[in-house]
């Protein structure tokens, strides 16, 4: 069962104060933010440390039982398989959008997978660099249908909420200077508490990426069908795992954890079926799993990486649907997150 993180209102402040300490030592002697070995890091530690959020259904979030869950828990636990032999050799630790490149930043967490969408700044100011991305999204709208808004061009005048700290307030700004919407924005710093101003109405409208508006209809609201998501999406946010910049070796242990996974739908290896796939006779399949080629070793893996990842966790596509696909509560569409050849934005780079 994968271990999760408890928070309480001094472990918060105690991991602020050991965050800025540790930020503060690192920038007061001139090093790089950068771990440069955290692939032996993790081994020696025999798990990973991975940054999730606060609790966001069909990404990440806590069971009944308590096991964390999602499309970016499989994303972590894929690393793990990988790394350690042991999917579930996941440490999760729940970060809010202030904390979690700061964490990232200061060795706290190995690896951030917290529906973070990639951006140019990100990718180059925060001495962070992504790894993949695991799920094309972009900005959009909820609203009650009592409203009776239709459209987001009906948006004049509305009051807007949305989470400080993400990229959804730049969004909305720029796009409704674009189209002469005015509104007034409701920002709140802890995701929950921005659900909650919603659902009491202190808000018209909720405004975050759509595949989070999908969740928090299923999962936060307590009568899903009295609300409506607006057509329009007004960005491109394409999400995924954070490394440190610095350190190729674990840049590319995550990578191509993800691409392993990506490859193994389009190549039809799946969790059920990776055991006879074994004996296949398509080299690229062989290549995947390890039966020839030197992928573990390039990676400083054994050649067994890719088949624990399939065999524990699963392909991309299982991983989809289980979490936030058809099989799931959010039903969200494959869409942008298909295969290329299904007419999606998902190429698996080649493992040879």
């Amino acid at each position: 069962m994968l271990e999760s993180v408890k928070q309480t209102e001094g472990d918060t402040s105690m991991r602020g104060f050991k965050l800025i300490a540790g930020l503060a030592v690192l920038l007061g002697a001139g090093m790089p933010l950068a771990q440069a070995d955290t692939l032996s890091v993790v081994k020696e530690r025999g798990a990973v440390q991975c940054g999730v959020t606060t609790g966001f259904a069909g990404f990440s979030a806590p069971d009944a039982q308590g096991a964390w869950k999602g499309l970016d828990v499989d994303m972590c636990r894929a690393v793990a398989a990988a790394v350690l032999g042991d999917a579930s050799k996941v440490k999760v630790v729940p970060l809010n959008a202030q904390q979690r490149f700061t964490a990232l930043q200061s060795g706290e967490i190995d690896l951030l997978a917290r529906n973070t969408t990639v951006t140019q700044s990100r990718d180059t100011a925060l001495g962070a660099i992504h790894a993949a991305i695991n799920f094309y999204d972009g900005q959009g709208f909820m609203a009650p249908k009592s409203l009776g808004i239709t459209s987001a061009r009906d948006l004049n005048g509305a009051t807007v909420c949305m989470q400080t700290g993400t990229s959804n307030e730049q969004n909305m700004a720029d796009w409704a200077r674009a189209h002469k919407v005015q509104y007034t924005p409701v920002v709140i710093e802890q995701f929950n508490e921005v659900v909650n101003a919603f659902a009491a109405g202190r808000c018209d409208v909720f405004t975050t990426d759509a595949s989070g508006l999908a969740s928090i209809r299923i999962a936060k609201l307590t009568n899903p069908g009295e609300y409506v998501i607006l057509p329009e999406i007004i960005s491109k946010e394409p999400l995924g795992p954070f490394v440190r910049q610095g350190d190729d070796a674990w840049l590319n242990v995550v990578k191509w954890a993800f691409h392993a996974m990506a490859g193994a739908e389009e190549l039809g290896v799946t969790s059920a079926n990776v055991d006879a796939q074994l004996k296949s006779e398509d080299p690229n399949v062989q290549r995947l799993l390890g039966v020839t080629g030197n992928a573990g070793k390039n990676l400083g893996l054994d050649e067994q990486w890719a088949y624990r990842i399939i065999k524990q966790v699963g392909n991309y596509g299982e991983s989809f649907d289980r979490n936030v696909g058809m099989n799931s509560p959010l039903q969200i569409q494959r869409g942008l997150n298909a295969l290329w050849k299904d007419g999606g934005l998902l190429y698996p780079l080649p493992i040879r």
